[in-house]
């Protein structure tokens, strides 16, 4: 099967990344410091990303745990 998909831009700024994904900067900059940059080098000032960048992105953010979110214990009956 062909796939006609075409990724709308080449190349997408850290914002553009961030808006694209629907999440904050800071998030985009914490999955990027835990991810990728978590080997004591500094993450560079200007990232930029290609579209298949996006889903990798997309797949740290959904299963990464929301820090804001207080997970409720087990229920046991």
């Amino acid at each position: 099967m062909k796939n006609n998909f075409q990724p709308l831009k080449s190349l997408y700024t850290e914002t553009e990344a961030a808006d694209f994904l629907g999440i904050s900067l800071t998030r985009l900059h914490m999955i990027l410091d835990q991810n990728l940059f978590n080997d004591g080098t500094d993450r560079p000032a200007n990232v930029t990303f290609q579209a298949s960048d996006l889903v990798l992105l997309r797949f740290w953010d959904r299963t990464m745990p929301n820090p804001k979110v207080v997970r409720m214990p087990k229920r046991y009956r």
